[in-house]
C-alpha cells in the first residue's frame, strides 16, 4: 500500500515513486478542471488547444517544482531561466485566466508533495464555478442572440411577425428599427430568448414563410456580453 506520509517526507530527495505520483496526480487534477471549464463554458471563442494548455500547465508546474525541491539556488536559477520566456498570449474573459491559475495552483501543490491542499482546492474550485454557471451570478438579463430581419411598413405585416414571435419565442426585445427603401420597408432587429420546443431553425423558418419577410437572420450572443 502507498504509504503518503513517507512519500511527502521525501521532498527534498524525491524517490521514482514520489515523481510518478505527483505527476499522476496533477494530471487526474487539471483534467478535472478542463472538464471544468469545457463543461461551464459560456462564450463563443471557445479554443480546443486552451483546455489542452490547462492539463499541460499543471504537469509543468509539477515537474517545476519537483526540480526545484527545498534548493534556493535551483528556485533561482528557475527564475531567471523562465523570465528569458516571453508569455504573448491574451486573453480576453478574466474566467479564463481565473482557471489558468487554478491549474497553475494544483501544479505547485502537487509539485511541493501538498497533495491534500491541491486535491481539496481543486475539488473546490470545480464546483464552486459549476455553481456560478447554474446559478448565472452577476447576469441581469440572459438572451440567446440577436435576430434581425426586413419587413414591409404595414399593420398586416407587423400582425402576423408579431404573431409568429409570440408563437415560436419566448422573450423578444426590440432593440433597433430603420426604415429602408423610402420607408416602404422597416429593418427590425430584437434580443430573443429562444424556447426548447422552437429552436432558432424554425423560427427563421416561420418568419421567412411570412409574405414579404427578407434578410432573416440569427447571431448568436456571447452570454457573458450583455447589449
Amino acid at each position: 500500500m502507498l504509504d503518503l506520509v513517507t512519500l511527502e517526507s521525501s521532498m527534498a530527495h524525491p524517490t521514482m515513486v514520489t515523481m510518478l505520483y505527483t505527476l499522476l496526480l496533477a494530471f487526474v487534477l487539471s483534467s478535472s478542471i478542463a472538464w471544468t471549464y469545457e463543461k461551464t463554458f459560456l462564450g463563443l471563442s471557445y479554443s480546443r488547444n486552451f483546455v489542452q494548455a490547462i492539463v499541460l500547465s499543471t504537469v509543468v508546474a509539477a515537474t517545476v517544482m519537483q526540480a526545484i525541491g527545498d534548493n534556493v539556488g535551483r528556485g533561482l536559477g528557475m527564475l531567471g531561466a523562465l523570465s528569458i520566456v516571453r508569455f504573448r498570449t491574451s486573453f480576453k474573459d478574466p474566467r479564463d485566466i481565473m482557471f489558468l491559475f487554478a491549474a497553475l495552483g494544483a501544479g505547485i501543490g502537487c509539485g511541493v508533495s501538498a497533495w491534500g491542499v491541491a486535491a481539496a482546492g481543486t475539488f473546490a474550485f470545480c464546483v464552486v464555478a459549476f455553481l456560478l454557471s447554474g446559478t448565472g451570478l452577476g447576469t441581469r438579463h440572459f438572451y440567446d442572440g440577436m435576430l434581425r430581419f426586413a419587413m414591409p411598413n404595414t399593420s398586416e405585416a407587423r400582425l402576423a411577425v408579431e404573431e409568429a414571435m409570440k408563437k415560436n419565442i419566448r422573450t423578444f426585445v426590440l432593440i433597433t428599427m430603420r426604415e429602408v427603401d423610402g420607408g416602404s420597408r422597416i429593418d427590425l432587429a430584437y434580443q430573443i430568448r429562444l424556447t426548447k420546443k422552437h429552436p432558432a431553425a424554425e423560427v427563421l423558418t416561420a418568419l421567412t414563410a411570412i409574405d414579404g419577410v427578407s434578410d432573416v437572420n440569427f447571431m448568436m450572443q456571447d452570454a457573458v456580453t450583455e447589449m
